[in-house]
């Protein structure tokens, strides 16, 4: 029951988040676009590691550099839009998955095809 009870509240958290992202004037948060991919809650409920992708991985760095700096803002407004008792603190952790998803989906299309009909052909 308790872990159904941390899905849920990690997904009230990613949607939370996604919509606070918006409203933070850092230049380096507000110049790429930013997805959040996985929030994982502890039990307790006193930290929460934020999973995020980048669109631009050239300023990916600088943008999570970003997202640190207004971390003590995003969790005063997750706490109070989310009635917690306790705002957790934000872990931020970078998630290449899925640029290292598209790596392989283009590895993967770069390869040649060799089809049945041309195997037949040629026997």
């Amino acid at each position: 029951m308790a872990s159904n009870r941390i899905n849920r509240i990690n997904e009230e958290i990613q949607k939370e988040l996604s919509s606070l992202l918006r409203t933070v004037k850092d230049p380096r948060v507000q110049g790429t676009m930013i997805s959040i991919t996985r929030v994982e809650t502890t039990p307790d409920l006193r930290y929460t590691k934020v999973y995020v992708s980048f669109l631009q991985s050239d300023k990916a760095e600088e943008a999570l550099k970003g997202l640190k700096s207004a971390g003590g803002y995003l969790r005063r407004q997750l706490g109070s839009n989310l009635k917690l008792r306790y705002a957790p603190e934000i872990v931020w952790a970078l998630d290449d998955s899925i640029t290292y998803g598209a790596k392989m989906l283009a590895l993967i299309n770069s390869l040649e095809v060799k089809h049945d009909d041309e195997e037949s052909d040629q026997g």
